[in-house]
């Protein structure tokens, strides 16, 4: 408990002249941190960055995110990947509106509540915004603790994520909590490195490190072992008519809900095979261009990809035929398709 003490009491002086200059940081508005936080999510900060200028600028509030047409907002978070999490954030703002006048809750309890609010996120977004001593426990943060004092607990066990944030907890400033939040974020981001060496000659916790001291970083945090992710067989079709692309939107529930994504079969399809199919879908194929193979991977499954690229004589009514235009504006395509876009014929 000493080194926890320690941390809380060192850390928000090393991160006033470390701290990151992260657009998100520029103010304590609640619904720019929770909008960043949700964002941040299984996602690199310099690839945020301008998903989150953009965004704010598009839907600049509450309000505007409850009211917003669906499909705008997913063209918004287009290649961001984790696409339910716009979902939840329109359906968090429908309930704030709903339930509490349109004004953030400042209750820890009431933020927890919204839909696609965790307690990390919770956290975060109560101790930034609100000063209350309310720990964000991620994967950053339980590094930096399990190396800190040479913790040898699974830190993806559920309880011991509970256990933490209570350790955690104890330690917390009755003023300044957001201050620490941000700073065991920035060390565990920028110091206490997930993948690679930490860099501990920079480290304002070295002296203290149990892990720094024994040399024993690499066996902390200990982490369950993953299972291995399911390989699906994908054809895609990449069907063009006249400048126009053709796209259909899937399902709103499951994988990529309610996304666009080009025409694509389970299974590897031959060409012979791929043409048959596309003429019984009335595209009329005339001419095939060219084939792609691609792999795509999701948190537990991975696809793999043959793309055939065909010019076809008619726009079938089957499909969404969307231009140039309408394919910037308007639909949004995740990465698992864009990219076929992006490789266009000839290319």
């Amino acid at each position: 408990m000493a080194a926890l003490h320690a941390l809380a009491a060192r850390l928000p002086a090393w991160y006033a002249s470390h701290a990151r200059d992260l657009p998100w940081r520029q103010d304590r508005e609640p619904y720019h941190v929770w909008l960043s936080e949700i964002m941040l999510q299984q996602t690199r900060v310099e690839a945020v960055k301008g998903y989150y200028t953009r965004f704010l600028a598009a839907v600049p509030d509450i309000p505007a995110l409850a009211a917003a047409d669906p499909e705008l907002l997913r063209k918004l978070w287009e290649g961001l990947g984790y696409y339910s999490r716009v979902r939840n954030l329109q359906a968090a703002a429908r309930q704030i509106m709903d339930e509490h006048g349109g004004v953030f809750p400042t209750a820890c309890s009431a933020v927890r509540a919204l839909k696609g609010v965790g307690d990390y996120t919770a956290g975060a977004i109560c101790s930034i915004c609100f000063d209350l001593p309310t720990p964000a426990v991620d994967g950053n943060v339980l590094r930096v603790l399990s190396r800190l004092t040479l913790d040898h607990r699974c830190i993806d066990d559920p309880a011991v994520k509970r256990a933490v944030r209570d350790e955690l907890t104890a330690v917390y400033p009755q003023t300044g909590a957001g201050t620490l939040t941000q700073a065991l974020m920035e060390l565990g981001a920028t110091v206490c490195l997930p993948n690679g060496a930490p860099r501990c000659e920079v480290c304002p916790m070295r002296e203290l490190c149990a892990a720094a001291r024994d040399g024993l970083w690499t066996g902390c945090p200990v982490r369950a072992k993953k299972a291995p992710r399911r390989v699906e067989e994908l054809t895609v079709f990449a069907l063009s008519c006249g400048g126009k692309l053709a796209l259909r939107q899937r399902p709103e529930q499951g994988l990529l809900a309610g996304l666009w994504e080009l025409p694509n079969v389970p299974g590897r399809l031959d060409a012979q095979a791929a043409l048959d199919l596309a003429a019984g879908w009335g595209v009329e194929p005339r001419n095939l261009v060219k084939q792609l193979e691609r792999e795509h991977i999701f948190t537990h499954i991975v696809w793999h990809m043959r793309c055939w690229y065909l010019e076809c004589a008619a726009e079938a009514p089957a499909f969404v035929w969307a231009d140039e235009t309408a394919l910037d504006r308007k639909y949004a395509l995740p990465t698992a398709f864009r990219m076929f876009r992006e490789e266009a014929p000839g290319d």
